[in-house]
């Protein structure tokens, strides 16, 4: 049930208008709303109903981009320094490995997820495997996603898990995502999970979170 003071917000960040966004966020500031209610209450539930229709009617790219540039912007102008670890309900560590250059879907799923609340440190593509690790560490994260749209970065992927254990990671979760990655199993990746959308992505991981909270 959606709270009906963010009714607004959520109307005109489904229709993807994120200047429309940023003004309805920064009403519900004035008026006195913490910002991560607004996260918690009126983006969260964006990104729930576009999930549901998502899955319901078909995966509509656009619509998704459109959708996750409001929640974007909406998001930069509540936390302009970026998410604070003590904000964000866990925080993941994402990249496009090297040896890739695609980043789309790299970017929709972080989009997804910062909606969904989650404080998402964004390596950019073409990240080298020990970059990755070494943020995981820094960050405390409970889990790296990578992304790849071509097969050459596989090789890749199947270091991220030997290099977290190296480092004394090994409880990190490693979840893979993108069309050259998604034609593999999790076991011949050596991840914990191969996400067939973002949104896929973000159902795991809020399960995880969900596991570790219990």
């Amino acid at each position: 049930m959606i709270n009906p003071e963010m009714n607004k917000l959520v109307e005109v960040l489904l229709e993807g208008g994120h200047a429309a966004a940023l003004t309805e966020a920064r009403r519900l500031r004035i008026a006195g709303m913490a910002s991560e209610r607004i996260v918690t209450e009126g983006l969260e539930a964006a990104m729930q109903r576009l999930d549901d229709k998502c899955t319901v009617e078909s995966f509509n790219l656009l619509e998704i981009m459109l959708v996750g540039r409001a929640v974007s912007a909406v998001v930069n102008e509540l936390y302009p320094e970026g998410v604070p670890p003590e904000q964000g309900r866990d925080t993941f560590v994402i990249a496009t490995l090297e040896g890739d250059v695609h980043d789309l879907g790299k970017n929709i799923t972080k989009m997804v997820l910062i909606g969904k609340g989650y404080r998402v440190v964004d390596l950019g593509k073409d990240c080298p495997v020990e970059t990755l690790v070494n943020a995981a560490g820094r960050e405390r994260a409970h889990a790296v996603l990578v992304s790849g749209l071509i097969t050459p970065v596989i090789p890749q992927v199947r270091k991220v898990r030997s290099a977290l254990v190296e480092h004394g990671l090994g409880g990190i979760r490693v979840v893979a995502g993108g069309a050259a990655l998604k034609q593999s199993s999790a076991e011949a990746l050596n991840v914990d999970y191969v996400a067939e959308t973002a949104f896929d992505g973000a159902r795991y991981l809020d399960s995880l979170v969900r596991g570790a909270l219990l």
